[in-house]
Formats: structure tokens, sequence, C-alpha cells
């Protein structure tokens, strides 16, 4: 396995690569790998024949007020992780390589990102649109793989290759959760022994939800008031977003018949956790 941290030479790399003609699955990550990073290399492995995972925690995602300073960092063990998994090469950039002096580009996706996390977190998908762009150009990939958990993630890069006419194929890969149903994310580990497990009530709703949808005897806005009302039974947790949309365009539905993404996410302490899932189509 190799480690580059430069983009002048993972380019060389890529266009060895490319001129053996093998395929190239690309894993881009902020790093702190998990089970869920972990299927997505798996995926990766199974579909292509060269995996590239990137581990960069991006600035320009990260509000003002948000945790990018201590974002969880451990790139020894990533590494370890990634070598264990079978990735080819891992490409680890500083900022400065990613955003040199004089940096000034940035890619805006408009509507898809007026909702949940977007309207909650202005300029965060800002930023994952310029860096996931950037990526895609440098490592030229085949494939590239993300979780469903960041949903919108996943719909806004989409578009953006759709958009942009860019010959790479998007695969979104299933949540991966713990035992008690909370979803894989590295963001778990700030939460004490209490917030943890309360933040199990996010799958919880989001059971809730797949049942009364299924049911398709209540309207839209009583099935979001109950499941703000089942959340809001956790006092220690304070609801960000609770959201039905049309899992496609991230438009309010017109029917219960459509396919649907049931979108939660809320601060426990000060910890922001998101979660959904996908139903019927």
């Amino acid at each position: 396995m190799k480690e580059i941290k430069t983009i002048s030479a993972i380019k060389e790399e890529v266009k060895e690569i490319k001129d053996k003609g093998k395929t190239i699955g690309f894993v881009p990550t902020m790093g702190f790998l998990h089970e869920g990073h972990r299927s997505l290399i798996k995926k990766a492995k199974e579909s292509c024949e060269y995996v590239v995972v990137s581990i960069f925690v991006n600035p320009t995602q990260f509000g003002p007020q948000e945790d990018y300073e201590i974002y969880p960092r451990d790139l020894d063990r990533d590494l370890k992780i990634c070598e264990e998994d079978g990735v080819d090469l891992v490409f680890t950039p500083l900022v400065k390589e990613m955003y040199p002096k004089g940096y000034n580009t940035f890619l805006n996706i408009e509507k898809i990102t007026d909702v949940l996390c977007g309207a909650k977190r202005p300029g965060h998908f800002r930023g994952v649109a310029t860096v996931v762009a950037k990526f895609l150009n440098i490592v030229k990939p085949n494939v590239a793989f993300f979780g469903e958990k960041d949903y919108q993630q996943l719909i806004v890069i989409k578009r953006m290759v759709e958009d942009l006419n860019m010959d790479i194929d998007i695969i979104g890969c299933p949540i991966i959760r713990e035992d008690d149903g909370l979803a894989k994310s590295s963001r778990n580990k700030y939460l004490d022994e209490e917030q943890r497990k309360a933040a199990t009530i996010l799958y919880d709703t989001l059971q809730k939800g797949e049942k009364l949808i299924r049911d398709n005897i209540y309207s839209i806005p009583d099935i979001k008031e109950s499941l703000k009302k089942h959340m809001a039974t956790k006092s220690i947790l304070e609801i960000d977003y609770v959201e039905i949309l049309n899992a496609n365009t991230l438009e309010p539905p017109k029917s219960l018949d459509e396919k649907l993404v049931i979108a939660l996410a809320a601060k426990i302490g000060e910890t922001r956790l998101i979660d959904n899932c996908i139903i019927g189509g």
C-alpha cells in the first residue's frame, strides 16, 4: 500500500494505473475510519481493480462554530485499517495542498441544498461539493463510493456529477449500524454513556416512521408530528429537524406512494447526529 501526500504524485500514480487498463474505485473520507468506511472499501474492492482512499478533514465544509479543530483524527490507525482492508493507495494531503494560497473557486449546488443539513449548515455543501469535485479531478476514478448515512450529501454529489458531465459512477452504500441501531459515525466518540443510550431514539424514530408510512392511513404532516413527539421523549436531545421528502429530489412528496426518505438530525450535548431511512420506490 502506498501513501501519497501531493497532488502531482497521485496524478502520476493514477496515470500509470489507467495506462494499465485497470478500473479505479475511490472512497473519500475524513478519516477516523469505522465499519461504515470499511464497508465502502469492501464494495470498492469487489467492484474495481485498484482502490484509492482519501483521508482529509475538509475545513471548507465546517461552519465557524462547528467542530473542525476537534474533529477526531488518528492517521496511523487509519493507515493500518486501509492496509488490512487491501487498499492500494491512500491520499493524505495537507490543507495547503488542497487549498493553496490564493484559492478562490467553489461549487454551489442549488435547490437540493436548501433543505435538511443544507438549511441548518449554511455553506456546508458548498465545501463538500468543492472538495469532492477536486478529488474526482485528481484521482479520476471510474467509480466513487459514498455512504447513505449522509444521504443529502449522496444526492448532492450525484447531481453535481450529472450536471457537470463527469464520467464517473457514484454508488451509495447502506448505513452500517451498531447492534442497538445507532448509525456508525466518527462523532459517536463524543457521546458519554447517558448520551450514547439516548442516541438510539433516532433509529427508534425511523422504525416508527417506516411503520406509519407503510400503514398508509396518516397524512405526512401527522406522521412528522408523531415522530417529533417520539424523539422529544428524550429530554437530553435537541431536535434539529424531522423531515419526510421525496428520496430522489428532496422535495416535499405529493403522496406516501413515492420513494421517500425520512431524515432526522438532533444534537445531544455538543454532538450533532443525523440518520435516515429510505422507504418505497
